[in-house]
């Protein structure tokens, strides 16, 4: 998945507008916009600002699987789980394990 496609899954998980995230992030809509649209790479400085933002990882944004994940799918399991309190844990490892009974 490319940077905009993430960013544009992010945004909509928070059911945030790209005018929203560009007002926060003092940056104009338009610039955002090339980025969502894939049609602008992103600096160093604006990958950390959109990571922050986000509180996501700078390897999750370019979905570059961690040392801890084999693949993109197990990145984007360990990104939801850190955001979750640890009650919201408890309960997600639980339900976990219901799919992996027999």
């Amino acid at each position: 998945m490319r940077l905009g496609d993430i960013l544009r899954k992010l945004l909509d998980e928070k059911s945030l507008s790209q005018k929203d995230m560009a007002a926060a992030l003092q940056m104009a809509p338009s610039t955002l916009g090339n980025y969502i649209r894939n049609e602008r790479e992103a600096d160093y400085e604006t990958l950390k600002r959109f990571a922050s933002f986000f509180d996501v990882s700078i390897d999750y944004l370019l979905d570059f699987p961690t040392r801890n994940a084999n693949n993109s799918q197990e990145n984007e399991l360990l990104r939801i789980f850190r955001a979750l309190t640890p009650e919201q844990q408890r309960v997600y490892i639980e339900q976990g394990k219901a799919f992996n009974r027999k």
